[in-house]
């Protein structure tokens, strides 16, 4: 019988070896190159918000709606950055959102409401507190964008799909730092083991996708681990002559 157990339990672990295997070679591959020129695209959208574009209250289905505009202020929350009239730079931040820049301004020029900030609410919410009249994108959707998958991996799940590295020194352009409650797109060391450059769809330094520089200190106090997503490739070789 122990036997029987022994053999059993080993067929499973190569059963479950080959499912991760064949998991692995079905994943979309994308450079690390390619990665962090997506990232950039999102910081280069240039649009032009109207009045209708604002919301600050539900939608049609009920879904509390907050966009990141300037008067945000008014209903309790900071950071808003975009002004009705004024030309707009980069795509804001939306709860569940995953649009392309190229989606984001047909849904704008269509009336959409142009973000939608997170909160503990929307975090008890999940999925259900996004709104389908809203457009943008969040910090997950924004890497799994990057790194061109079909669907939106929340900071949950994008594990998943994920190895964990194990020291901060082994990361390269196009890895993430995760929490349970927000990704950010790694760049450069700009001060080795110290400080790097990154990309991240917001709340800081406002609700949009910017480029920013981080201390490791800080998200190390906040619980982030550095991953490297499974399908992503080196940079691609030059020719040599």
């Amino acid at each position: 019988m122990k036997l029987f157990k022994t053999i059993l339990f080993m067929k499973l672990i190569f059963l479950f070896a080959i499912f991760a295997t064949l998991l692995t070679s079905c994943m979309h591959q994308v450079t690390r190159e390619q990665t962090i020129l997506t990232a950039h695209r999102y910081t280069q959208v240039e649009w032009l918000p109207q009045e209708n574009n604002v919301r600050h209250g539900p939608d049609s289905m009920g879904i509390i709606v907050h966009t990141p505009d300037v008067s945000i202020t008014k209903h309790g929350g900071s950071r808003g950055w975009w002004r009705p009239g004024v030309p707009a730079k980069s795509m804001p931040y939306q709860w569940g959102g995953f649009d392309t820049p190229e989606s984001f301004l047909k849904k704008i020029a269509a009336g959409s409401k142009a973000g939608d900030v997170g909160d503990a609410a929307k975090r008890l919410l999940g999925d259900a507190g996004t709104s389908a009249e809203s457009a943008g994108i969040d910090c997950s959707g924004f890497v799994s964008r990057c790194w061109g998958l079909s669907r939106p991996y929340s900071t949950r799940k994008l594990y998943q799909i994920c190895d964990q590295l194990t020291t901060w020194d082994d990361l390269l352009p196009g890895d993430i730092l995760l929490n349970d409650k927000h990704v950010v797109l790694f760049v450069k060391w700009t001060r080795f083991g110290k400080n790097f450059d990154a990309y991240e769809a917001g709340p800081f330094p406002v609700w949009k996708v910017s480029a920013v520089n981080l201390p490791v200190k800080n998200l190390r106090a906040k619980g982030f681990a550095p991953w490297r997503y499974r399908g992503i490739i080196d940079w691609p070789k030059k020719p040599t002559s």
